[in-house]
């Protein structure tokens, strides 16, 4: 099995990996009294390390639906024959993660390693092995994995779990469900041809956008608790609302029109700009005195 040093990247899922080592960091600065910037870098660092492993699973596994998915035909593993066996990559999804573990524990702490392992069993296995093509409650299980990056990252700080970053990993286990079967429901075909029971191959897209806007309308209640536990400030709260209204105003146009295709393709972009903009409320609010306000 050859593959190309490109290929290789593509099969970590660099995009995720970004976004669950941003997910670490924005905890860790939100809970730290101070930080330093080589830190921040290790942190991001054994982040994605530990997605990457734990992507690297998701493609070796899924490599059969995937190649019948107009979506993920042309990934690494999904393009090769069916003859050739990839299993020696999974050696790469142990190195990776065992490189993200061990950083974590040399530069941190054990209880923000355990945090990463159990978030990249979660996604790995649990979901990718076991979840994703047996239940609709795959993505609500398995995308807790999620919540496990901000506890690393909060964790890297202080080992004992306190209000604010339960509170954060709440939030992202709830916008997982929101975000996902958004695209879920504008790869609804796809899905159904491949067998995988996602939520709107399961119920339809009416009842599963119904069930977005309820998820969405909960978590934005959620995310306004550490405004009112006195956690975080007015500009935190100011942010979280006016992106959770952009997110609701859109997953109710979507209970609306639940057929429409590029509508749902909306609200899987908006929920990335809904946790885009908490975390720089989040970030704001922690550092608007230090940057001379």
């Amino acid at each position: 099995m050859m593959l190309t040093w490109n290929q290789y990247v593509e099969l970590c899922k660099p995009k995720i990996g970004l976004m669950i080592a941003l997910t670490a960091v924005v905890s860790h600065m939100a809970v730290a009294e101070q930080y330093r910037a080589s830190a921040i870098l290790a942190l991001a660092f054994a982040m994605m390390c530990g997605s990457a492993g734990s992507a690297v699973v998701n493609h070796f596994w899924d490599r059969d639906i995937d190649r019948r998915m107009a979506r993920t035909a042309k990934r690494p593993l999904a393009a090769l024959h069916e003859a050739q066996h990839p299993e020696r990559i999974l050696w790469l999804a142990l190195l990776l993660t065992a490189i993200g573990i061990g950083v974590l524990i040399w530069l941190f702490n054990p209880v923000a390693a355990l945090h990463l392992a159990l978030g990249t069993f979660l996604y790995g296995v649990v979901y990718t092995i076991w979840l994703k093509r047996r239940t609709w409650l795959n993505i609500v299980i398995g995308g807790s994995a999620g919540s496990f990056a901000v506890l690393a990252g909060a964790t890297s700080v202080h080992p004992e779990l306190y209000t604010l970053p339960i509170l954060m990993a709440l939030v992202l286990f709830l916008w997982t469900p929101s975000h996902f079967w958004s695209l879920a429901i504008y790869l609804k075909e796809e899905y159904r041809q491949v067998g995988v029971p996602m939520l709107p191959v399961v119920v339809g897209e009416p009842l599963t956008a119904r069930v977005i806007l309820g998820n969405t309308v909960l978590m934005v209640a959620i995310s306004l608790l550490p405004w009112l536990m006195q956690e975080l400030g007015t500009i935190y709260a100011v942010g979280a609302l006016l992106f959770g209204i952009d997110f609701v105003r859109l997953n109710h146009a979507l209970v609306k029109d639940p057929h429409n295709r590029p509508l749902a393709w909306k609200n899987f972009m908006a929920s990335m700009r809904y946790l885009g903009g908490l975390f720089l409320a989040i970030l704001l609010d922690k550092n608007w005195s230090s940057l001379g306000f």
